[in-house]
């Protein structure tokens, strides 16, 4: 295999804690390979480090701190890396407040330097049809602040909150959710006496069973600081398990450090939700960043929003839920783009992720085939959307319609006595 691999952090000996899941009890194979393997460096992330950042070692290029402080984060820094068209150098020229440009050298290799249509690149680097403003769009068309008891908690849900622990991601998608927050430029903040404050509202509910970790990219939070928050979370009797939804697994999979996957695991059960936007993501690198992930006992879904041109044909979508499969991460949620203001060259007709459901549905493994919803604007949730398979009833069958678009009979008297 043609790559480079570095030295990990050393094993430290299993924690004594009753709570902490020993390394015993993991297959040995997967510890040895936790004991042998380091970090990979692809052909293509070592060629790009060697052409741009000469002077940073092996070594440096697999530190996830070391990325965090050469992000790309302005003009100059695009403009050495990247044959940029006229409309992306006006767009950052353009450019004021929250949502700013960042992107790591690890995923700047995977962007094409000369073509400002691969789709990586637009979902990364500002165009012009960010400053399009159309009617329905809005900077927080969820209402999460409307949802917000208390600063970054939104309770929207009977028994699950939202907590959003940072305003900071190692990298910018141009169609973010939340880029009224993110990048330090809006008017957010976020510390430990806000997470405290989340933190005491959640024990003060015994509804609440359920916490999803979010931000920003809570992955970017210092392995102590976030087990911080972890461990008074799991404190909590009646929060029965803990989410993390993040990009860095493959936007900083060097991120995943044995340290990180180590810290995580003793705080079970938890699940992971990582944003996959395209099949050039699944790189070598993002294999070994889940793998370390999967090893350590966390159950991973993807979640993916339908991007105009980017994503938004049945061949891409497919290759990508299959590679997500091998790399043991579950499709889950297909989104609809949400009105974020600015966002209209992304977003598609719904009947475009209609339209790939059905060719998937069927066609594919079940596994392979995410929910596809909408994000209701004014914070009325998830609404899943599926293509139309009930296609009437004749008398007391119910008519459906398979994956073919064949008809077939169901017999249902009893619901054809409900509907009359």
């Amino acid at each position: 295999m043609d790559h480079e691999r570095e030295a990990d952090e050393a094993e430290p000996p299993p924690a004594a804690s009753a709570a902490t899941l020993t390394r015993a009890a993991f297959p040995a194979t997967v510890r040895e390979r936790e004991r042998t393997a380091g970090f990979p460096q692809s052909a293509r992330s070592r060629a790009f480090r060697r052409c741009h950042f000469p002077d940073a070692t092996a070594q440096e290029w697999n530190d996830w701190r070391w990325q965090l402080r050469n992000r790309i984060r302005d003009l100059a820094g695009l403009e050495r890396i990247f044959r940029l068209s006229a409309d992306e150098r006006a767009a950052v020229q353009r450019h004021r407040g929250p949502l700013p440009v960042g992107i790591t050298p690890y995923y700047a290799s995977l962007l094409s330097a000369g073509d400002a249509m691969q789709p990586l690149r637009r979902t990364h680097i500002p165009v012009g049809g960010e400053y399009l403003h159309l009617p329905g769009e809005a900077d927080d068309p969820l209402g999460e602040d409307h949802d917000a008891p208390v600063p970054g908690l939104v309770h929207r849900y009977p028994d699950r909150v939202l907590f959003l622990t940072t305003g900071f991601c190692s990298t910018y998608c141009r169609y973010c959710t939340r880029s009224r927050m993110v990048g330090g430029g809006g008017e957010y903040t976020f510390s430990l006496d806000q997470w405290q404050r989340a933190i005491d509202y959640i024990a003060a509910r015994p509804a609440i069973r359920d916490v999803l970790l979010s931000g920003g990219d809570p992955l970017t939070i210092a392995t102590d600081k976030l087990e911080w928050l972890l461990a008074r979370l799991r404190a909590i009797r009646h929060v029965e398990f803990l989410r993390i939804g993040t990009k860095a697994p493959l936007v900083l999979p060097q991120r995943v450090t044995r340290d990180l996957a180590r810290m995580l695991r003793r705080y079970h059960p938890l699940w992971m939700s990582v944003h996959v936007t395209h099949p050039d993501e699944l790189t070598e690198e993002a294999a070994e960043s889940t793998a370390r992930l999967a090893d350590a006992g966390i159950p991973l879904g993807s979640q993916t929003v339908l991007l105009r041109g980017i994503n938004d044909d049945t061949d891409t979508m497919r290759r990508m839920m299959h590679r997500l499969l091998q790399l043991r991460v579950k499709p889950y949620y297909l989104y609809q783009c949400d009105p974020i203001t600015g966002s209209a060259h992304f977003r598609t007709p719904v009947a475009t992720g209609l339209r790939i459901i059905a060719a998937l549905r069927g066609h594919t493994s079940g596994y392979a085939v995410p929910h596809f919803v909408i994000d209701a604007p004014g914070g009325g949730g998830k609404v899943p959307l599926l293509p139309e398979t009930v296609v009437g009833r004749d008398g007391a069958d119910l008519l459906l319609r398979n994956f073919e678009g064949r008809i077939y009979r169901y017999p249902d008297p009893e619901g054809a006595c409900a509907s009359a």
